[in-house]
């Protein structure tokens, strides 16, 4: 939290010297806008005036799930913005919200974009050549290639009740334990497009990962140290400071008139423990998805680079989010999801088992898998997980979604395959409304394990990036 806070007081000191009238110009017309949305009471202005209060800028008020079992987050959120010239963004993005089990996160975020008028293409409606300096009469299409994205960031989260059922694809549900997490991420990004016809973008991060595990008295599961010991769950008796690199790839082209979408990553991590090299380990994650439009009216809101984890501006330095609009077009899409990741450790050496990923419910970044099982089910260092997925619209920002997932986790890379793979099927509505936070309901079958509803709003705005993961 301390580095958080630090952040926060260092770029809040340097905004108030340098930019004190363009912060004051921009709360003069938040509370225009707030004032025109929320003026007059009455039962027609109230979902307007909440859009307001929940998406506007600098100021508003930020929700979401912190993560799951950990309870529905209510704080605030700040975001600002300085161009200094025609070549860089700055922006700047700080909020906290904490829930009812005393669950809490905090980060400090900032972007430097870089953003040099040959990005900018104009073309003629006529013609459709392109050029840097001319304008047209005929209101020509402005086009803009992808921005270079610097990422620096601080960020703290406190999660009371997580769940563990061991390691491997054989857990037992009735070895279900709990416990408390904190960690704090301090760290920074880069995103380099090479302005190829694949969208090709070359990716690298470092960040200093700080986690602290502590037991959980308070449920009716008994406390992870009851039930497994440093053996059976690696990193539970001690949690050192990690260095995490990464470098990766990313695609994210379009085929047939754009209505196939593309967007595969692939991404090299490593994980050092300076005081500790027995818990030192490498990753490599492959993620192909593919999306298959049904109509070409409407296209899906997918996080922008651009954009903090509280902005949902459609274009940079927007202040104000994409309106609610109640179209007639209809909306569809046709999904399928390759997920592959793998860790590698020397014999000396483990994969702490708070850095592995789960599979079951949701995650703990709060992204749903296998979602008829309990949430965090399955933990591995390994993980294979296959998605399809139909989403069609039903009316307005509403619609309907239909998923099916396979998936397994193992301790072995070796073990990893396509045999006896976990199945899960889930149905349910969700909400895409302007920038407001995506939510989604859904009611999970299939696995031998029961069933579960899930209710989730996201943690950013819709049209926001995304956080940074917590493994």
């Amino acid at each position: 939290m301390r580095y958080v806070v630090l952040i926060a007081v260092v770029l809040t000191t340097s905004l108030a010297t340098a930019q004190e009238s363009y912060l004051h110009a921009q709360f003069r017309r938040e509370g225009e806008r707030v004032s025109e949305a929320c003026g007059t009471f009455g039962f027609k202005s109230i979902p307007g005036c909440a859009y307001t209060l929940f998406t506007d800028h600098p100021l508003h008020i930020a929700v979401g799930n912190i993560a799951p079992q950990n309870g529905f987050g209510v704080g605030g959120a700040f975001v600002t913005n300085y161009t200094p010239n025609n070549n860089w963004r700055l922006s700047w993005d700080v909020d906290a919200v904490g829930s009812t089990n005393a669950s809490w996160r905090a980060g400090a975020y900032m972007k430097i974009i870089h953003t040099p008028v040959k990005n900018i293409r104009v073309i003629t409606p006529t013609t459709g050549a392109t050029s840097d300096n001319r304008t047209n009469t005929k209101k020509p299409t402005v086009a803009v290639r992808p921005y270079t994205v610097f990422n620096l960031y601080a960020q703290s989260i406190s999660l009371n009740k997580l769940f563990f059922f061991g390691l491997g694809p054989s857990s037992s549900e009735a070895a279900r334990s709990v416990f408390g997490m904190s960690q704090t991420i301090v760290g920074g990004s880069a995103i380099k497009p090479l302005g190829t016809k694949l969208n090709l973008s070359l990716l690298g991060e470092i960040n200093g990962r700080f986690v602290s595990i502590r037991g959980n008295h308070n449920e009716s599961s008994p406390s992870i140290e009851q039930l497994f010991t440093e053996a059976s769950a690696p990193g539970l008796r001690t949690q050192p400071g990690v260095v995490q690199l990464g470098e990766g790839v990313r695609i994210k082209p379009a085929f047939f008139d754009n209505r196939l979408e593309l967007n595969y990553l692939g991404t090299f991590q490593q994980y050092f423990a300076p005081s500790n090299s027995h818990y030192s380990f490498l990753r490599w994650t492959v993620d192909l998805g593919h999306n298959f439009l049904l109509y070409q009216q409407t296209r899906p809101v997918l996080a922008r680079d651009t954009n903090g984890p509280d902005e949902c501006a459609a274009t940079p330095g927007a202040e104000k989010c994409p309106p609610v609009a109640v179209s007639r077009n209809l909306s569809g899409s046709i999904g399928v999801r390759f997920l592959l990741s793998e860790s590698i450790n020397s014999a000396t050496s483990v994969v702490p088992f708070y850095f592995q990923p789960t599979l079951g419910g949701s995650d703990v970044n709060g992204t749903p898998t296998l979602s008829s099982f309990q949430d965090y089910r399955f933990r591995g260092p390994n993980i294979l997980l296959l998605r399809e997925s139909f989403e069609h619209s039903i009316w307005g920002p509403f619609g309907f979604e239909f998923m099916a997932d396979q998936g397994t986790v193992a301790l072995n890379r070796g073990d990893l395959g396509f045999d006896h793979l976990k199945h899960s099927f889930g149905t349910g509505f969700t909400i895409r409304a302007g920038g407001f936070p995506q939510i989604f309901l859904l009611y999970a079958w299939g696995g031998g394990e029961g069933n579960h509803t899930t209710f989730n709003m996201n943690t950013t705005l819709l049209g926001g990036s995304y956080r940074p993961s917590l493994y």
